[in-house]
């Protein structure tokens, strides 16, 4: 883990329908450091959004209520968390699916299941990210 990321704690929600997927999550981002917050779909999550203001939310495609692409496009659309970056979750890896998160403005795409590794690697970069532009 690199000294940058290693300092940075993250307010980081994760929104998914799947309980293994959130627990996992919440787990691995606790144990880095992070404050993490949990929805069960977009609905939930625009709540947790207004109130928490993650740094980053790693958001599940296929949801119920609101999909991912449907919570991450709201997101992008308001002003106060345009710059947020949103992660894509999916178990599908097609390119399709990768150029709609674009569309929607997700910073990223990940595939499901994600192991420790994947998920602090992806944060770490979004540290790392945000370090350089508030140092600059």
């Amino acid at each position: 883990m690199s000294e940058i990321a290693a300092q940075a704690s993250l307010n980081i929600l994760v929104i998914d329908d799947s309980y293994t997927i959130r627990r996992s999550a919440d787990i691995f981002l606790r144990q880095a450091g992070h404050r993490v917050f949990c929805a069960v779909d977009g609905l939930d999550a625009l709540a947790i959004i207004s109130e928490n203001n993650p740094d980053l939310i790693f958001c599940d495609v296929l949801m119920p209520r609101l999909s991912g692409y449907q919570t991450c496009a709201l997101v992008k659309k308001n002003a106060r968390f345009h710059a947020t970056p949103v992660i894509m979750l999916s178990s599908k890896d097609g390119l399709f699916d990768r150029a709609r998160a674009t569309i929607v403005g997700a910073a990223a795409f990940m595939t499901k299941p994600f192991s420790e590794e994947g998920l602090l690697e992806a944060v770490n970069t979004y540290a790392e990210r945000r370090s350089i532009v508030v140092e600059s």
